[in-house]
């Protein structure tokens, strides 16, 4: 190769960008060792920006389109090179390339569970992940913060510094807003469009801008969750009567859960126990009646059984009553052996029923 061959393929005469790898964000074109020729031609695809650096200072930058490399073209390069009346010889220059497009389905999660404030709860510890897309808005920004010296900037190199920030701001968001963990388990979509104005200064601070940000799932511990559902239950029996039934039917259909497939013909005792108990509670856990008169006195439950019917009710303190109250302590004492009464709730019905003696 002679001499003008030499130096005709040491100057670039085309300079432009085809994104092999849909990952990239930054790139700094091949040549860079090379000279550029004057009135090259300068290729910007859609979705990108090109950026000239001369000894490490931003020059011109360019968006999508096709530019011959002139003094026309280059108004800042000419005049950091003084080219008051054009020039015709090869130059010097960094070219870095970014991409504009959107990056999308990026994935965020909270490693360990984050305390926030919630107005109802007080303190809980909440696990949350989700998805969120960005985007370079601001390049020469993202060149001077993040591009240093390095030739390319994947996204990997920054989703980790975006995932933190995200994680680091979650709870301080949460309670910016007031939002209870219950809405925040209804809310999701939502919610995530009214953090995503509290995350954007993060990702402007660095050039970018987050697009869309979503709350895909968010989660209590075990503990809190057992809770939550316990108050719901609660909730839905209404009060201590309605909840000992209630009780008393999960026992049932938790025993006939476990005795398998051909157990359920063998249940008869234990569902009639079982609804006997419930009916008695009921009546039992019911407001003390007003004090009866001699002449009709009021029996101790509200629904005496077949073999009391048509029988006139006994005066109080005789044998058939005492033994009701009696049966009736023994049944109460199960429960709270079982946990459906408290040992408060059982003291209190015991002293109520042992005046009645």
């Amino acid at each position: 190769m002679g001499l003008f061959g030499f130096v005709k393929g040491e100057l670039v005469e085309v300079i432009d960008w085809l994104e092999a790898d849909g990952d990239v964000l930054l790139h700094r074109f091949a040549g860079q060792s090379k000279s550029i020729k004057y009135g090259a031609q300068l290729t910007v695809r859609e979705s990108q920006l090109a950026l000239f650096v001369n000894e490490g200072r931003l020059a011109d930058v360019y968006g999508p389109g096709r530019y011959p490399l002139t003094t026309e073209t280059m108004p800042v390069m000419s005049r950091l090179h003084g080219w008051m009346h054009g020039f015709k010889s090869p130059f010097l220059s960094d070219v870095f390339f970014v991409s504009t497009r959107q990056f999308g389905a990026l994935k965020w999660g909270t490693p360990n569970p984050v305390i926030m404030r919630d107005p109802e709860l007080k303190q809980v510890r909440v696990r949350a992940f989700g998805t969120y897309s960005v985007r370079v808005a601001d390049a020469p920004r993202f060149l001077r913060e993040l591009a240093g010296t390095h030739a390319e900037i994947k996204l990997a190199d920054v989703e980790g510094r975006l995932r933190h920030g995200i994680v680091s701001r979650f709870s301080d968001a949460l309670a910016e807003l007031g939002v209870s963990v219950l809405d925040l388990a209804r809310n999701t979509t939502e919610l995530g469009a009214r953090l995503e104005p509290l995350l954007q200064p993060d990702f402007a601070s660095l050039g970018l801008e987050l697009v869309q940000f979503f709350i895909e799932n968010a989660s209590v511990p075990p503990e809190v969750e057992a809770m939550l559902d316990r108050v719901s239950q609660m909730n839905a029996v209404g009060d201590i009567a309605r909840f000992a039934q209630f009780e008393a039917a999960a026992s049932i259909r938790a025993l006939a859960e476990k005795s398998g497939s051909g157990g359920v013909a063998g249940l008869g005792a234990e569902v009639a126990i079982g609804a006997a108990i419930g009916q008695r509670m009921a009546g039992a856990l019911q407001p003390p009646a007003p004090a009866a008169t001699a002449a009709s006195p009021t029996p101790l439950l509200t629904a005496p059984g077949p073999a009391a019917a048509g029988r006139p009710p006994s005066p109080a303190g005789a044998p058939a009553d005492r033994e009701q109250i009696l049966a009736t302590l023994k049944e109460l004492g199960a429960l709270r052996d079982a946990g459906v009464l408290t040992p408060e709730e059982f003291q209190a019905k015991k002293a109520e029923l042992l005046a009645r003696l």
